[in-house]
């Protein structure tokens, strides 16, 4: 066997099985985020929360000073009162006016009286029919006045509108706050279940549609995603993907997905980051060493033997997740195509080479080692492994 062989191991691509995987960065988020502000400006008198608390749907937060507001009410609820006292007067004063108009009738009509003292008493009982009906519409006007001040006076009582947790309190008892501050009291996230938004690119999502016959059915056949949490664990619970947006995003090309996560053990914050990872199965996935491939700079290259022994230095594309001993071929070779395994760095574009398996090869190396450990034993392996 001489120093100058030709002679490289080749292997023909076939296909195999593989899991693939492909992740994307993530943002988490509650199943409902509520901002809560209040709906007028005032003092906070109290504060009944606290961060991460539990709250129910209802359940009173904050409290603003009301004091102006409860005596609102009380003048409304007085406005009221006199009103109606109003109206019990002008009731007693028709039915007197009702009794005095039926008597003159009964007059006119025995002759007792003439035409002008019935008109008269006509008169009287239909004005004091107009001021019934006068008292009662401003005792509407006053009911309408106390409603508004009691609904005012229960913005006082700040509530939470859903069920949730409590985020960060950035104000304290003390401090002016109104509709328009800036940042809101806090916020209540519903975290029992939590939305874990994603991005693919257009040519993935034209791809899954594609394959899946729409939209729609792409949703409902898409796999159980995972989700890496921002310290590299792997969170316990598997993922639904259960929205995609309709629109693409021209700024970025790719397209927003929502998965939906459980969060029983509220492990899961609203506002934190993570990765999504979808796997994905391969029955016909070309799988390659890492040590066929040469990597100049962000590409990769193998040498492919063509039907005249000469190779040729041919860059492929692969899958961005890789186990960290092999490759999966996404482009540049196909099933058939033969290439060289070791020794690349001996070979060249173009160059003629004598073809062996890889159990040949690795044998003559075996064989090159146990003639010595002198010099020429030793630059006959390192130049069939291509070492420097």
């Amino acid at each position: 066997m001489n120093f100058g062989d030709n002679e490289f191991p080749v292997v023909t691509v076939g296909t195999s099985s593989a899991e693939m995987q492909t992740t994307y960065p993530a943002t988490i988020k509650g199943m409902q985020d509520v901002e809560i502000r209040p709906k007028i400006s005032g003092f906070l008198t109290r504060v009944n929360v606290h961060e991460g608390q539990s709250v129910a749907a209802g359940q009173t937060i904050f409290v603003i000073d009301n004091e102006t507001y409860q005596a609102a009410v009380r003048q409304a609820q007085a406005a009221v009162n006199q009103c109606r006292a109003t109206i019990a007067t002008a009731e007693s004063g028709l039915a007197t006016a009702k009794l005095q108009y039926e008597n003159s009738q009964q007059l006119h009509a025995n002759g007792v009286i003439g035409d002008f003292e019935l008109q008269s008493s006509r008169n009287s009982f239909n004005s004091a029919q107009a001021q019934v009906n006068q008292a009662k519409a401003a005792l509407g006007q006053a009911e309408a006045s106390l409603a508004s001040a009691r609904e005012t006076l229960s913005f006082c009582y700040v509530k939470s509108p859903a069920s949730g947790v409590v985020g960060s309190l950035p104000y304290k008892v003390g401090a002016l706050v109104s509709a328009q501050s800036t940042p809101a009291l806090t916020t209540v996230s519903n975290i029992s279940q939590m939305e874990i938004y994603f991005s693919m690119t257009e040519k993935d999502i034209l791809e899954l549609t594609k394959s899946a016959g729409g939209l729609n059915a792409a949703v409902n056949s898409y796999p159980p995603v995972r989700l890496k949490l921002a310290d590299g664990t792997m969170y316990p619970y598997e993922g639904r993907v259960v929205k995609v947006s309709g629109v693409i995003d021209a700024a970025t090309g790719t397209v927003s997905m929502i998965a939906r996560f459980p969060n029983p053990e509220r492990l899961l914050k609203s506002g934190g980051s993570g990765s999504v990872v979808v796997q994905r199965s391969n029955s016909s996935a070309i799988v390659i060493p890492q040590s066929s491939v040469l990597s100049v700079q962000d590409k990769k290259f193998v040498y492919v033997m063509g039907a005249d022994k000469k190779v040729k230095y041919t860059e492929i594309t692969v899958d961005p997740q890789n186990d960290g001993n092999n490759f999966i071929v996404t482009s540049g070779l196909k099933s058939g195509d033969k290439y060289v395994t070791n020794g690349l760095a001996k070979l060249s574009d173009g160059m003629e080479i004598v073809p062996i398996t890889p159990e040949n090869y690795q044998k003559k190396i075996d064989e090159a080692g146990k003639q010595g450990t002198d010099g020429s034993a030793k630059g006959f392996v390192d130049a069939m492994t291509g070492k420097k």
